[in-house]
Formats: C-alpha cells, sequence, structure tokens
C-alpha cells in the first residue's frame, strides 16, 4: 500500500452572496492550490466550513468533483457529528469512486479512547473500502487522541485506517507505524516533521503558502540547503495570530470580493486586524501567486 503523503491545504469553500455554496469555485479554488504546489488537498475540512454547509450542497460538490482532472489528488472530510450521516456521505463518496477520507470524532460530547475506537469501527464497518486520516484537533472536537488509541485502530483495521493529521501536536513526534502517514497541521511542524519521518502537512495555511511549503518539502527530499523555511514559518505564525478561516478569507478578499461571503457565525477580519495581517505579510515580501485571479 502507497502510503499518502505529500503538502495538502485544507482547503476553502467558496459561497455566493447568498451564502450557498459556489461549487465549481469551489472546486477551482483547490485545482488551483494544486497547480501551485499541493500534492492534494482536504475538501471539506474545518477551514472549508464544513460543520456549517448543507448536506445536499455536498453531495453537489462530490458530483461535480468526481470529474475534476485532479480526483484522485483529494480527501474528503465529512464534517457530521452524526454516525448515520457521516456513513451516508461516505457511501456515496466511494460509489463516485472516493475512497480517502479526513476524519475528525464527533465534537461537542464527552468521551475517551474505547468510544473512539467503536466509532471508527462503525464507519469502518459500514464502508469497508475506504482509507482514513483521523484528524487530531482537541481544539474543535474537545477530544485528543492518544497514542494508544492510534495504534489500537491501526492494529484493528490496517487497511483502513491510514494516517492522522494532528494538530494537537500531541502525536507527531511520538507516533511509530510503518505504513502510516502522519501529517503535522501547521507548516511551523513541516520541517521538523520531515526530519522525525512525517509524511508531510494538513493546513489551512497551504491556502496561501502551497508554494512556499512544496519548496521545503522538495528541497528536503533533495537534500538541498532551506532557502524557504523561516520565510514559510513567519507567514504561517503571521496568519496564527487571527482566526485562520477568518484571516484567509480576509487575504483571498483582497484580490475577489467572493471571499468575503462567509457563514455565521464566522466572520471577516476586522479592518484594524486586516490591515495588520496585510501589513505584516508585506513586510515579509509575501507574495502569494494563487490569489491572481484565475
Amino acid at each position: 500500500m502507497t502510503k499518502i503523503s505529500g503538502i495538502f491545504a485544507a482547503s476553502m469553500s467558496v459561497l455566493n452572496s447568498d451564502l450557498s455554496l459556489n461549487v465549481d469555485k469551489t472546486i477551482g479554488h483547490a485545482e488551483k492550490l494544486i497547480d501551485q504546489g499541493c500534492h492534494g488537498t482536504a475538501i471539506f475540512g474545518s477551514t472549508g466550513q464544513s460543520q456549517l454547509i448543507s448536506v445536499s450542497e455536498k453531495i453537489d460538490l462530490l458530483n461535480k468533483l468526481s470529474k475534476s482532472k485532479y480526483k484522485d489528488k483529494h480527501l474528503i472530510g465529512t464534517g457530521f457529528n452524526s454516525l448515520a450521516e457521516t456513513i451516508n456521505f461516505m457511501k456515496i463518496a466511494t460509489s463516485l469512486n472516493f475512497e480517502k477520507f479526513l476524519i475528525m470524532p464527533p465534537a461537542y460530547y464527552k468521551y475517551g479512547d474505547t468510544e473512539v475506537v467503536e466509532f471508527y469501527s462503525k464507519v469502518v464497518s459500514s464502508v469497508p473500502k475506504c482509507k482514513i486520516i483521523l484528524y487530531n484537533f482537541e481544539k474543535l472536537c474537545g477530544y485528543k487522541f492518544s497514542l494508544k488509541c492510534v495504534e489500537t485502530l491501526v492494529n484493528k483495521f490496517p487497511k483502513q485506517i491510514v494516517g492522522v493529521k494532528d494538530s494537537s501536536y500531541n502525536l507527531y513526534e511520538n507516533l511509530k507505524i510503518k505504513n502510516f502517514s502522519i501529517f503535522p497541521g501547521s507548516e511551523i511542524k513541516l520541517l521538523k516533521g520531515l526530519e522525525l519521518g512525517c509524511s508531510g502537512i494538513i493546513t489551512a495555511t497551504c491556502n496561501v503558502t502551497a508554494q512556499l511549503s512544496r519548496n521545503v518539502y522538495d528541497n528536503f527530499f533533495a537534500q538541498k540547503k532551506q532557502l524557504h523555511n523561516d520565510k514559510l514559518c513567519d507567514v504561517r505564525s503571521a496568519f496564527d495570530k487571527y482566526n485562520l478561516i477568518s484571516a484567509l478569507h480576509s487575504y483571498w478578499a483582497q484580490n475577489d470580493d467572493i471571499y468575503k461571503n462567509i457563514l455565521p457565525p464566522l466572520s471577516l477580519l476586522n479592518q484594524h486586524d486586516e490591515k495588520e495581517l496585510i501589513d505584516k505579510l508585506k513586510d515579509l515580501e509575501f507574495f502569494n501567486k494563487s490569489t491572481v485571479a484565475a
């Protein structure tokens, strides 16, 4: 089995003025990031406002995405608390020949490792034709994967549980599983992660750092001097001062007003924070080709 590896953007969702999902522009946005250097994207992750987007809109996008030239380069996020909706959505996705998923445990409720193993067991038994990247982000769902829980899941489902996105950062330095993909959730962890044997990154800010991140990744494997990592980390740090979804939409809206559309209760940055972010990026001499209108 070939490991999933590389630079992945947690791709943004593009909305119309009435806050409906613009399917074509959302797919176009993801494809643009791949053109800029990402090996792939995660569609309908938290950055894509997945929990706020209707099921019907997600299904519409899957149907069109199944015809994309980059179809095989996408991880599909589910973004549901409901086990039944997660399974139904995955069944639709697999019927369209998508098999790679990014799945976070349900939010809000309190539970532990035993319950998490049970949750993923129900998913895999219902949709055995899948490859799941576990999404470890305690800040969003209230649960943090332990090393033991990940190891248990991989031992139980070695063909289906194939990786983890680690945005809580308690796994990527210590988890050692053969043929298992580990993705820290920040560009700041990219180089260190690669040195430790990680597979790349899956991050929100690859919506703007695709090219820089790919340069760091490629130079590591080519054993070349790292000329871009400091700038990459500085750009990520600039965005980290704010809500990432708000900051990314505000940044992309500099060149395309459609990115001003964002689903409540999320919002754009206020004018002060937007100016502060843009000024900081200018100080860093950061210019992102991805935001040039297609």
